[in-house]
């Protein structure tokens, strides 16, 4: 790009960075290798191939539906019954509590995975949980990139809800649940055993969690705003 501008019209001055590539590397190949990988940034002597995104392994079997693909009312919350999903994780990754919080009303549910949280396990409980909902608060669920949701397709085909998904690294694409998960963890501290609390604890904090009044709800709680919704439609 430099040699463009100094020599706008002369076409021998040109190169492409491929060109200077290979040229680089090709001496590497010979005797000069110690003096090339020296003068490299990165010490490497051979390419590092990147692969085409669309040539990159598959995270899951079934394809996913990327939030960007999500409709605009889940966005703007002006239509009750969407979702955001995760995993609160206990001490050594080996018991989990699936967390879910409605994204308009912030009202919270909660699913008990003592044993473990394979995508099997995850499914089995998203399932019923989703299921205690009437058919107009079952929109969708949005969540994470997680080995946990592989089986989204199984769970979309058992429940008739879609499943979007975050980017990656991108916490702040399920605002909602990330708090939730924050304030759930006054409860379920990190690296304490989550097996030890039964179905039963899981509803009483989650009663507490949607009894609370909310800033952002004008002050009304997320059962107050929920029972509306059931009331109203």
């Amino acid at each position: 790009h430099a040699l463009i501008d100094e020599y706008p019209s002369d076409e021998s001055m040109r190169v492409s960075h491929e060109t200077i590539y290979q040229a680089i590397y090709v001496q590497a190949r010979g005797g000069l290798k110690r003096e090339v990988a020296a003068a490299l940034r990165t010490g490497r002597t051979r390419r590092k191939p990147h692969r085409d995104p669309a040539q990159r392994t598959k995270r899951f079997v079934d394809d996913m539906i990327m939030i960007s693909e999500r409709p605009a009312e889940v966005e703007d919350r002006a239509v009750p019954g969407h979702w955001e999903g995760d995993l609160i994780v206990g001490a050594n990754n080996a018991s989990a509590i699936v967390t879910l919080v409605e994204r308009s009303t912030r009202y919270v549910m909660l699913g008990h995975l003592p044993a473990g949280h394979t995508a099997e396990e995850v499914r089995d409980v998203l399932v019923p949980l989703i299921g205690t909902l009437p058919e107009h608060l079952r929109g969708s669920l949005t969540w994470d990139q997680g080995a946990e949701m592989s089986g989204h397709k199984q769970f979309t085909v058992a429940t008739g809800v879609p499943v979007y998904f975050c980017d990656p690294h991108s916490p702040w694409q399920r605002g909602s649940n990330e708090n939730t998960n924050g304030l759930l963890r006054q409860y379920f501290p990190k690296g304490t055993n989550l097996a030890v609390h039964s179905a039963v604890d899981l509803e009483h904090v989650a009663q507490e969690l949607n009894g609370r009044p909310r800033k952002t709800l004008g002050w009304k709680t997320p059962a107050e705003r929920l029972r509306d919704l059931l009331l109203t439609t």
